[in-house]
């Protein structure tokens, strides 16, 4: 039987994520975590968000607009991406403030595999947050060829310097 309370007193808290104070302006982020979309990812997020354009779950009707076969929905490709960069950039906690320059530059299908980089564009004290401060990332994600199908730049009030970092 495994001994709950012995277990909690060995255990020690691990930082989340990076701090403002643990990024610098022009630093790059390779976010270590990919991830293969599935047609059944795309047909479920299209349903579950009402996304009900024919391209991401009608095989013909796609090959009839020049697609080798259903397109990932992108808002699914943006989503993913986000989420991947979201362990080294935000994950310390913090309000979402948005995201601009959103472009989708390539299609992507079922079976693709996105990456995600991101490079520190500005930092900058939170003037009602003495504790935090505003941190904008350029996010760029990546088809297993290399290829640039996504970017964007998003804002988030992060916490200073973690404890124990």
């Amino acid at each position: 039987m495994i001994d709950v309370q012995a277990l909690k007193a060995k255990a020690s808290d691990w930082p989340k994520g990076n701090g403002l104070d643990d990024m610098t302006v022009g630093q790059l982020f390779e976010h270590h975590w990919g991830r293969t979309l599935s047609q059944e990812d795309n047909t479920r997020f299209s349903t579950m968000t009402l996304h009900f354009n024919p391209l991401y779950f009608n095989t013909e009707y796609a090959r009839a607009h020049d697609h080798e076969s259903v397109v990932i929905n992108p808002m699914l490709v943006f989503l993913t991406v986000f989420g991947l960069s979201v362990e080294a950039l935000s994950e310390s906690g913090g309000a979402f403030l948005g995201v601009e320059k959103l472009t989708f530059e390539g299609t992507v299908y079922p079976g693709d595999t996105l990456t995600a980089r991101s490079k520190v564009i500005s930092l900058r004290d939170s003037d009602s947050r003495p504790d935090g401060g505003i941190a904008t990332w350029h996010t760029e994600g990546f088809n297993q060829r290399g290829e640039r199908v996504i970017e964007f730049h998003r804002t988030n009030l992060i916490a200073k310097r973690l404890e124990g970092k």
